[in-house]
């Protein structure tokens, strides 16, 4: 199997175990074709994941709604920021039929953040869930959502559609927080997962490493998840989407991301992904089950 090398503009040199395989196989090229012949707008393409071969062999692909704009401008985030579009109120219907066209077994959604709308985007959100679920009543769902602010309001009607898992990611540590995610707060962010655990929700989020932080810093950020009662967690390396966004500091060896994986089902974390290719939506068909 071909392999490339990630390509990043940071000054860091990157180190040999930092390959990505190209994605292969009759799936992927099947639903490859699908994504191209119908424009079906899936984060896996749109953000170039290294795992999407894998994951879509696995019948696992995100899509994002919303939008492409987002109305914040976090320091580590590819995603154009701006003004954001007007609202598709039939975008729940086109994602359900992109999910039903690719035979997709689960699919996690996400989207901008949309601070410039009252209810913060939560009602398209909604709808979307319910829409897929109507056209794919055997597909499992999992929301990775914003912050809403931290409007419980808005947050019940993720805990109403009632998606198998509903995640949430921190990013960073406390320390880096203002400086990677600008306008998130770390207590915010802990709240809702706290919020959504505490009403029924398997929860679930992601950090990012190489950005800075300490060892110290990573393992109080994952008692801090833990201590919310969270139940998955994700840690990859941070790669830099463009010279206008951070740099990388440092790039973590596997070792270092096993040792944090250990360390994280010792703290009883029910699924633990972390290596340098982990992103948020890897494995996730597991996570639902």
């Amino acid at each position: 199997m071909s392999e490339q090398i990630i390509s990043t503009p940071e000054k860091v040199k990157k180190p040999k175990w930092l390959r990505v395989k190209l994605p292969v196989g009759k799936k992927y090229t099947e639903l490859r074709g699908l994504v191209d012949k119908y424009k079906l707008n899936t984060i896996c393409t749109s953000g170039s994941c290294p795992n999407m071969g894998e994951c879509w062999g696995e019948g696992t692909a995100t899509f994002m709604i919303l939008g492409n704009i987002c109305t914040r401008s976090c320091g580590f985030c590819g995603v154009k920021t701006g003004r954001p579009e007007t609202v598709e109120w039939d975008e729940p219907e086109k994602v359900a039929r992109s999910i039903k066209l690719m035979g997709i077994k689960h699919a996690v959604l996400t989207s901008v953040d949309r601070d410039d709308l009252k209810d913060g985007g939560s009602i398209i959100w909604a709808e979307t869930v319910n829409a897929v679920r109507r056209a794919n009543p055997t597909t499992t769902l999992e929301t990775l959502i914003p912050d809403f602010q931290g409007n419980e309001k808005l947050i019940d009607r993720i805990i109403k559609v009632a998606p198998e898992v509903v995640s949430h990611n921190m990013e960073t540590v406390r320390r880096l927080t203002r400086e990677v995610r600008i306008q998130a707060k770390y207590d915010r962010s802990l709240g809702v997962l706290k919020y959504l655990k505490e009403n029924g929700m398997r929860t679930k989020s992601g950090i990012m490493l190489g950005l800075g932080e300490t060892e110290e810093e990573v393992i109080q950020t994952m008692k801090d998840l833990r201590g919310v009662g969270l139940d998955v967690i994700t840690i990859g390396q941070y790669l830099q989407p463009s010279k206008k966004h951070l740099p990388v500091k440092e790039f973590i060896t596997p070792e270092q991301f096993k040792k944090y994986e250990t360390l994280g089902l010792e703290m009883g974390f029910m699924y633990v992904e972390s290596g340098a290719l982990v992103r948020s939506s890897y494995k996730a068909h597991k996570h639902a089950s």
